[in-house]
């Protein structure tokens, strides 16, 4: 029986593939983040105070205690004042400056909700997941852009990660409500059990049924939907270019394998080619 070859690690060879593809998809995940030092809460060590992410980013928890799943996430808000783009998301956002005037796209479809994809001029971004500054309300749904900091005065220097931290118990009264209606605002994100937006699910289908070369950058591909997107790119035959500090459970699935950080491997790959004008 022949032997199924495994991913190129051969950057010429994904240099030539490159220089070709007219409509890049760019998949992102948390691997990206982390490399620009935004708490992923993955793996060991993830934890908020004793907490695991899962245990607090779902309708359930936030029904039985909005006040923590708030300093939760207005401390991953507050975190990312401290935060920049790194090399990869700069190179990213360039690469799709530069060929744009080619007609050649580039679309970032992110599991992140850090926006530094947004932040490093990124325009093509789907945010598979939401983003950690946009509220909805869970009354009249409207959904806004929130910046504040803190998003609200009872949240001022609350949600510390130190394990010995006392919960706020800050009345709901006091968290953030809606300007139309008054209602309770939760963030703008995908809890676990939620399901994703049909729209960005249908934006995202669309997007890779053009796709002719895809990168699949800082992602463990472990979550579903997400996790499924690369494998069904590469069964059809799209070549899928996965950049890691690690092998993943799709690895051998993909045509190439860049292992290290993302930052470093990245703008390299995606430098301008000598057949670009």
């Amino acid at each position: 029986m022949e032997a199924v070859a495994g991913p190129s690690s051969d950057m010429n060879a994904f240099r030539e593939v490159f220089a070709k593809a007219r409509n890049i998809v760019v998949l992102s995940g948390a691997g990206m983040s982390a490399e620009s030092g935004v708490p992923t809460f993955r793996g060991a060590g993830g934890l908020w105070r004793q907490y695991q992410a899962q245990q607090l980013a779902t309708p359930e928890s936030f029904v039985a205690n909005p006040s923590l799943v708030w300093e939760f996430y207005s401390y991953r808000r507050e975190v990312m004042q401290s935060k920049s783009p790194n090399p990869a998301h700069v190179a990213i956002a360039k690469l799709e400056k530069r060929l744009k005037p080619q007609g050649r796209s580039v679309t970032v479809v992110t599991q992140n909700i850090d926006e530094l994809h947004k932040r490093a001029g990124s325009e093509n971004i789907i945010e598979l997941h939401g983003s950690l500054f946009r509220t909805r309300c869970t009354i009249c749904n409207i959904v806004e852009e929130n910046y504040d900091s803190p998003i609200v005065p009872a949240l001022k220097d609350k949600g510390s990660p130190d394990p010995d931290a006392k919960d706020a118990r800050i009345p709901n009264d006091q968290l953030p409500k809606c300007g139309k209606c008054g209602g309770m605002l939760r963030p703008h994100v995908v809890w676990f059990g939620e399901a994703l937006n049909e729209e960005v699910l249908i934006k995202t289908d669309e997007v890779l049924a053009h796709c002719d070369l895809c990168l699949l950058v800082g992602t463990s591909s472990v979550v579903y939907p997400a996790a499924a997107f690369a494998p069904r790119l590469a069964i059809n035959g799209v070549p899928v270019a996965e950049f890691n500090l690690e092998s993943t459970m799709v690895t051998g699935q993909m045509k190439f394998h860049f292992q290290g950080k993302c930052g470093e491997i990245l703008p390299k790959a995606v430098e301008k080619h000598n057949t670009e004008p």
